[in-house]
């Protein structure tokens, strides 16, 4: 138990895989002057999943922190600016149905008490559109910096939307050739137990056995080391959020200069939603539903007449259907052995999780990582509860989108309002939202996943309002607030004016690049 921990072994590549051997390696490897060796074992004959193509601007930092050029990332990795999401028909399914969720904080954000105001004042106004500049850009196809804006620096946040087949490779290169990490090409074909009931080893086809001191799993929806080798299960989620399938297809541009979306468009259908993402040289359009709800036909019909309406002319090609369970596992560190990515659970790709949870995961195993295997236990425990937390606080945000809504046009939505549906905290959340506004007393860990002010966007984006309208609790905070609403407008007006388009600013980085700090 008091062996020093010297070599992470990672099983599956991928956008997990990678990213965790990165980060990792770009800390603690030797290539970096640390101690520790990271191999990664890919099998040849596995697939990445390859459709998770949106990420958070926490993306940023992780890109920055492992060494990567940002140009080079946009270049290699097909990838497009992403500064927020629109949900389209989620409320009531009329034509004027919308709202935005924006990656920047609300003009004034916990200076003014700016909903009372908006209500009382502006209700008329999308609250999104009043606090704040980004639903403006996004909405005129604006890029969120400037040609001569630094690598990895924002005139407004943003984050990204890839190919996440090209962005697993990007990531291989990077490891491989800048890190030091060893990548054994071989498909797993044991894992060979210690005696005390760790791993020892996994047995290849090819290379023998892997030996290593902590193995991180990342094999996907199988999870062949936590969830098979040591049954660690699932925690279910489907009496939650229903949905279980996907359909996913890539769309071509009509035109080489079409428009390139700056946020992931997401359009309420009768059992699911579609999402719509633009990438430099084409659209990742996918649909995600509850087979308990509609058939695999009728899903497909829905999205074939989604892109018959927003494809401009271009046919649908065949969808690649998808299927998943959704939940996260009982625990995720065990023993020697960590699950990351799709091997600890998926919910669904509503606001995009999925990598941010691996680079968290990522992150707080390099900044944890036990120097010996005594130690390793403790450290599992902390991650255990830490990513407990983060995946409940995932499934109520994602809950959040659904309960609210007014539609009841199909079973799928008339359940996702049935009170049993909704985890018991959000349920206590909502009924004091009917009195005051989502702050940080409500979230008040420094991990929290989506901070009050994501829960205020959707909130009131959704139609959610207030019992009675809220009193000033500060004799000038009409002013406060009211200030805080021109700065948004003029921002919106100064920026529109001056920030390129996205597709504009991707040729610039496509032939000149951005500067480097």
């Amino acid at each position: 138990m008091s062996a020093a921990i010297n070599h992470v072994v990672i099983v599956g590549g991928g956008s997990a895989g990678w990213l965790t051997a990165a980060v990792i390696a770009a800390e603690h490897g030797r290539a970096a002057g640390g101690r520790l060796q990271v191999s990664l074992l890919e099998s040849p004959e596995v697939p990445p999943i390859g459709v998770g193509e949106g990420t958070w601007p926490t993306m940023r930092d992780t890109l920055s922190r492992i060494g990567v050029s940002e140009s080079a990332f946009f270049r290699d990795c097909d990838a497009a600016f992403k500064q927020g999401s629109q949900f389209i028909g989620w409320v009531n399914g009329q034509p004027d149905d919308y709202y935005f969720h924006p990656f920047v904080l609300p003009q004034g954000y916990g200076e003014a008490n700016l909903v009372a105001e908006w209500l009382r004042h502006h209700a008329q106004v999308p609250f999104a559109d009043l606090v704040s500049f980004q639903p403006h850009l996004c909405a005129a196809g604006k890029a969120p910096k400037q040609a001569q804006t630094p690598e990895f620096a924002a005139v407004a946040n943003y984050a990204y939307h890839l190919d996440a087949g090209k962005f697993g490779l990007f990531l291989r290169r990077h490891c491989v050739e800048q890190l030091g990490v060893r990548h054994v090409p071989d498909h797993m074909v044991a894992v060979n137990a210690a005696d005390n009931g760790d791993i020892a080893s996994v047995q290849t086809r090819e290379h023998g056995a892997l030996a290593g001191d902590l193995y991180i799993d990342c094999t996907g929806l199988r999870s062949l080391l936590l969830g098979e080798h040591y049954g660690v299960g699932l925690i279910d989620q489907k009496q939650v959020l229903f949905n279980d399938s996907a359909l996913a297809l890539q769309l071509p541009y009509p035109q080489p200069d079409s428009p390139i979306a700056s946020h992931t468009i997401s359009t309420a259908q009768s059992s699911g939603w579609i999402w719509d993402i633009g990438l430099p040289t084409r659209r990742g359009i996918g649909h995600v539903y509850s087979s308990a709800h509609i058939s695999d036909e009728a899903a497909e019909a829905e999205l074939r007449r989604y892109v018959a309406a927003h494809g401009g002319g271009v046919e649908c090609p065949a969808p690649r259907k998808l299927g998943f369970q959704p939940g996260y596992r009982q625990r995720f560190w065990h023993r020697n052995c960590v699950a990351v990515g799709l091997s600890s659970g998926f919910i669904e790709p509503l606001e995009a999780s999925a990598l941010a949870l691996v680079e968290l995961s990522a992150a707080m195993i390099c900044d944890q990582l036990p120097a010996t295997r005594e130690r390793m236990d403790i450290v599992a425990e902390r991650f255990n509860d830490a990513f407990s937390y983060r995946w409940s606080r995932v499934i109520d945000f994602l809950k959040l989108h659904y309960v609210l809504t007014q539609r009841s046009d199909s079973d799928y939505w008339r359940d996702n309002c049935r009170p049993e549906s909704v985890p018991e905290r959000l349920r206590a959340q909502l009924a004091l939202w009917r009195q005051q506004s989502p702050s940080r007393y409500d979230l008040h860990r420094v991990d929290e996943m989506f901070p009050s002010a994501s829960y205020q966007y959707v909130l009131y984006g959704m139609g959610f309002r207030p019992d009675a309208d809220p009193a000033p609790r500060h004799s000038d905070q009409p002013e406060r607030a009211d200030r805080a609403f021109r700065e948004a407008a003029s921002l919106s007006r100064r920026m529109l004016a001056a920030l390129p388009g996205n597709r504009e600013l991707l040729a610039h980085i496509h032939h000149k690049g951005l500067p480097r700090h």
